[in-house]
């Protein structure tokens, strides 16, 4: 039976550490990702999980260790922000030209300068391209879930795997939430098997050797295709756990969408305040809807367009930006994805929360009502705008 708890976003990652019990885990402390690995190391001084945890000297030290330890066999996680992140970016890309199934809790936080703790994806999105696959998580109790799936997904499809969540929003706010008892997660995650380790001196293997322009391009496509591939055991993985603890995930989500001629797309916290939106909007006979990004790499392009082809008018809500690249990460990525569709959607794009701004129902309630006037005029006339920033 599960158990009804009041936790934070980051204890219950942390919770979800504990259960999986990793055999490494190294880590560097920052906000507002500290949390997470401070209060697992209380787990380790008490006796409750078996796991080797190394306090890195920085964080591009803790993905070294964490390189290591997958490399030789080891349920490895970890756990930074920001830039924590941005310092781990080499090792990023060694740890998935790898295939290591590293799992990491990324609190997303602004990047620098100028210097700001709070929350908006620039940190996880100037990672998007390392080979990890993201999952977003829109509250505490996805978070936990979603790191739970994440052992799965990682030493299936043999790739690193970021579960994220938003600083402070969801990483220090108090949700009521139900957790899996220890049995059921041991069940459902496995003993780990690993299929290669360097420690094994009987079948010796090589590890990050130099790959110039003989071999080196068939390795990364190797890397590409096991992205590509994973879509399926994500959504394989969802269901399996679906079945576990009553709680369904999928790649996208919608919220009132069959029948919606208004949408926004998002990412992370900002979906359950649109929610309550949508439900005012309804009530007044406005058909708005919204479609829930869970995964984002891999981008899944196809649902993302099946989705969202027969709408009107859509908002892409983007919570960082790409300076001058033609819109946010977001918003680039789906313009893509729909631009193959015969009869494409409006699409307009809002930055918004940049470090940490809020984002209120009054604002998103804006953002529909420009959606009905461009709906109305089925016309464009600012295709980015920066959402609730002083002119």
């Amino acid at each position: 039976m599960a158990k009804r708890v009041a936790m934070t976003g980051n204890e219950a990652m942390a919770e979800a550490m504990r259960q999986i019990n990793p055999d490494v885990v190294a880590a560097y402390p920052i906000t507002p990702a500290t949390e997470v690995v401070q209060i697992f190391s209380s787990f380790v001084a008490d006796g409750l999980v078996n796991t080797e945890f190394v306090n890195a000297e920085s964080e591009h030290s803790a993905m070294s260790a964490c390189i290591g330890s997958a490399a030789a066999g080891a349920r490895t996680m970890t756990s930074t922000a920001s830039q924590g992140l941005a310092l781990m970016w080499e090792m990023l890309y060694i740890a998935s030209g790898l295939r290591l199934p590293i799992v990491m809790a990324e609190i997303n936080r602004a990047l620098s300068a100028p210097i700001n703790i709070h929350c908006d994806h620039s940190d996880t999105m100037g990672a998007r391209d390392c080979g990890w696959i993201q999952i977003f998580s829109e509250n505490a109790q996805e978070a936990y879930d979603n790191m739970i799936q994440a052992i799965r997904i990682a030493e299936k499809v043999l790739l690193p795997v970021m579960v994220t969540t938003d600083g402070f929003i969801i990483s220090h706010g108090m949700e009521t939430m139900e957790l899996l008892s220890d049995d059921e997660v041991g069940g459902f995650i496995g003993e780990y098997k690993p299929q290669h380790s360097i420690l094994d001196v009987e079948n010796p293997i090589t590890v990050g050797a130099i790959d110039f322009t003989d071999y080196y391009f068939e390795h990364k496509r190797q890397q590409i295709e096991a992205m590509n591939t994973a879509i399926p055991h994500i959504l394989e993985i969802g269901k399996e756990f679906a079945q576990l603890s009553g709680r369904s995930y999928e790649l996208v989500e919608g919220y009132m969408l069959e029948d919606a001629e208004i949408a926004i797309v998002a990412l992370g916290s900002t979906i359950g305040t649109a929610m309550v939106v949508i439900d005012e909007l309804r009530d007044k006979g406005i058909k708005a809807g919204l479609l829930k990004i869970r995964v984002f790499r891999p981008f899944p392009a196809k649902e993302i367009a099946a989705a969202l082809q027969h709408l009107k008018s859509i908002a892409i809500m983007d919570r960082s930006d790409s300076v001058n690249a033609g819109g946010g990460p977001l918003f680039t990525e789906i313009l893509a994805a729909l631009y193959p569709l015969s009869v494409r959607p409006l699409v307009v794009n809002y930055i918004y929360g940049l470090g940490g701004r809020d984002m209120d129902m009054e604002r998103i309630q804006g953002v529909y009502q420009d959606l009905q006037k461009i709906a109305a005029a089925a016309s464009i006339d600012q295709p980015i705008k920066y959402l609730g920033v002083r002119e």
